[in-house]
């Protein structure tokens, strides 16, 4: 339920930083009129989002269950790119969102078109909503929580919505440098436990080698599949079921978080150490030098509401 009130607070305030932008921005030109066209853009995007969920929670039911595999590692693959993407563009093109959405909304007004606007709403919602989709799908595939899952997710959005309201409004300040560096290192992570997960679904099915297929190495005497050094690459790396009960609580908090599973194949830990170390190096350069700059900026701007100034500090 924690990594799933996690992602959904992290992408949910994004989704609500974005919309509180389009309409205070909307609302300083006196356009009020429009902002019905951009209301049904959002609201397709939700309904994309949501349609998307409902496909793939009920869809994969009438697969065959190699088929299921294949889908869901491939899916948790594509969750794992979108996240990944999604981290470093934040990064670099946090400092320039405000006007970007600004600029989106200049041209849509230029052009005078009904579905110019809808087209803004719905592509600014959008990409945040797929993200939060795939990502919480594929949390649940690999913990099989679905039933806490869900309530963590929503009761994240709703803060999400909150405190979006409350910046929107003055009431509070957040550091957002601060909070979406810490949320995305913790996206880091999530995304190293879903490739993990993908891994194991492409090795059931096939379509990697592992303990599941010939090439994995087995005892001549009994045929099981071996652990630890004499299983590498293609068996078991470890088995730790003694210590951590599958399917325990334990077990559950541990795969959710940092994708740990109790029984891990070679590939798996290769996968998941793989990329903490290499996307891992790259968000915390980015944010050594990306957080001084932005200080340094913040302290030289004048304080300023969030979303109603047309300095760039509000930004």
């Amino acid at each position: 339920m924690l990594p799933a009130l996690l992602i959904g607070l992290r992408e949910g305030l994004e989704a609500a930083l974005v919309v509180g932008i389009l309409v205070a921005y909307i609302r300083r030109l006196g356009r009020v009129d429009v902002l019905g066209r951009m209301w049904i853009g959002i609201a397709l995007a939700i309904a994309l989002a949501l349609g998307i969920g409902a496909v793939l929670t009920f869809g994969t039911y009438a697969l065959a269950p190699g088929a299921q595999e294949v889908i869901g590692g491939s899916l948790s693959l594509v969750a794992v790119v979108m996240v990944t993407w999604m981290i470093f563009w934040m990064q670099k093109a946090g400092r320039t969102m405000k006007s970007s959405l600004q600029g989106g909304i200049d041209r849509a007004l230029a052009d005078g078109g009904l579905w110019a606007l809808v087209a803004v709403g719905f592509v600014s919602v959008a990409r945040e909503g797929i993200e939060t989709t795939l990502l919480l799908w594929s949390m649940v595939q690999s913990s099989g929580k679905a039933p806490l899952a869900l309530p963590g997710a929503l009761i994240g959005l709703a803060i999400a919505v909150v405190i979006g309201w409350l910046l929107a409004r003055g009431a509070v300040r957040l550091d957002l440098r601060r909070f979406f560096s810490w949320t995305g290192g913790f996206l880091v992570i999530v995304a190293a436990g879903v490739l993990a997960y993908a891994v194991m679904d492409l090795q059931e099915a096939g379509v990697l080698p592992g303990p599941f297929s010939a090439l994995a190495p087995t005892d001549p005497a009994t045929g099981a599949v071996l652990s630890g050094a004499a299983g590498f690459p293609f068996g078991w790396a470890f088995d730790a079921s003694s210590a951590v009960a599958p399917g325990g609580a334990l077990a559950s908090i541990l795969q959710a978080t940092v994708g740990f599973m109790p029984h891990m194949t070679w590939l798996q830990v290769i996968a998941w150490a793989a990329y903490i170390v290499v996307v891992g190096f790259f968000f915390v350069r980015g944010v050594r030098p990306g957080g001084a700059r932005t200080h340094a900026a913040a302290q030289a701007a004048p304080r300023t509401a969030p979303f109603t100034s047309t300095s760039s500090g509000a930004a």
